[in-house]
């Protein structure tokens, strides 16, 4: 293996983490702008349907 000083990341490594951290920030915000709220999901059907012939 090559040269590599110990505990300090290459250029590339630095590079590498900041796009992951970027990507991860971006699925993150995409993840809460698509939540639906509880709110919302409470309410999936009308409170009551009427019931012909009963």
């Amino acid at each position: 293996m090559g040269k590599k000083s110990a505990g300090k990341p290459s250029r590339g490594e630095q590079i590498e983490a900041a796009e992951r951290e970027a990507a991860i920030r971006r699925l993150v915000a995409q993840a809460e702008a698509d939540r639906i709220p509880v709110e919302e999901t409470t309410r999936a059907r009308p409170d009551r349907q009427p019931r012909h012939g009963r």
